[in-house]
């Protein structure tokens, strides 16, 4: 058989890293002195792939803190090929060190390096190596160990006193939402699929009663827990829905979760971090073992910049 009409083994790059494969690598920025890896401007870059929700949450917070001209971003092509994995685009290699593979960045750190070729990364360009490759980490070092170079250094998307509630919602909706989908989308048997599509709508009948009495997740202004779950939802109103067989509701079948997912669109300088084109075109091309035509759909639809009334 073509590999492209299987599940490749690295099939669960577009979805980042599973709880059963954790990220290999695992350093920490840190500010301290002594510290491998201290927060510079100019000195790291981000690789990130727009379809990729992992990675996505990476961008989000680079956009709130105002990072951009602290931490570089190179974006691999949205279609994941099933032989080589993630690439750059065609005529258009990777600008620092001229690559054609995301994979050949891993080797530059770890020249034996056989794990999963993953998106986010974290890269340090000082000693050609990568940083971290796990987004909730990048998540938390991109809010907080730059400020003295962020535009926004205020934002704090976990308040110390939120910190508990903000844990509780990320491991929740991991479990059942951003990891869940893929539990659903890559189930080969009738068992595991109804399971985990019965955890995400349960999930998302919850949110939608808790967004009916309260603005975001933890009080009045979005914090990590937002920032993660959002990435999740505008690829379910755009392709989960369809090429993963979530269809039991579509996101429009939630007023508050639709509302919310709006808000949060809207938010100054998220909507630049999204990118309807790659994420459809990206997860309808890449997963022939879901799409054996190829066939990219237009929907469903589902327009994130109409009025949200949630001020």
């Amino acid at each position: 058989m073509d590999i492209t009409l299987a599940k490749p083994p690295f099939a669960t790059a577009l979805d980042g890293t599973l709880p059963s494969r954790p990220s290999t690598f695992r350093h920490w920025i840190e500010e301290r002195r002594g510290a491998r890896f201290r927060p510079e401007p100019g000195r790291y870059q981000l690789y990130v792939s727009y379809g990729c929700p992992w990675a996505h949450r990476t961008l989000i917070v680079r956009a709130l803190k105002g990072l951009e001209a602290c931490i570089g971003v190179t974006a691999v092509h949205h279609r994941l090929d099933s032989r080589t994995g993630w690439a750059f685009a065609p005529g258009r290699p990777e600008p620092l060190y001229g690559l054609s593979f995301l994979a050949q960045l891993y080797t530059m750190a770890e020249p034996d390096y056989r794990g999963r070729i993953t998106v986010p990364v974290l890269w340090d360009t000082q000693e050609r190596t990568i940083v971290n490759n796990e987004s909730a980490d990048i998540m938390r070092m991109l809010g907080r160990v730059f400020d003295r170079f962020a535009q926004r250094p205020g934002v704090d998307l976990v308040p110390a006193a939120q910190r508990a509630q903000i844990e509780r919602w990320n491991e929740r909706i991991l479990q059942a939402v951003n990891a869940g989908a893929y539990a659903a989308g890559f189930a080969d048997a009738q068992g595991p699929y109804s399971a985990a599509e019965a955890r995400f709508f349960a999930m998302l009948d919850e949110l939608e009663l808790h967004l009916g009495r309260q603005r975001f997740l933890v009080g009045d202004q979005p914090t990590e827990a937002d920032w993660r779950l959002f990435p999740t939802l505008v690829r379910f109103a755009w392709v989960y829905h369809g090429l993963f067989r979530l269809n039991r509701r579509a996101l429009a079948d939630y007023p508050h979760l639709s509302a919310y997912s709006r808000a949060l669109y809207q938010w100054p300088g998220i909507a630049a971090t999204v990118d309807e084109h790659q994420i459809r075109d990206g997860y309808w091309s890449s997963m022939a073992w879901l799409n054996l035509s190829g066939v990219v759909p237009p929907g469903p639809s589902f327009d994130f910049t109409l009025p949200h009334g949630r001020a």
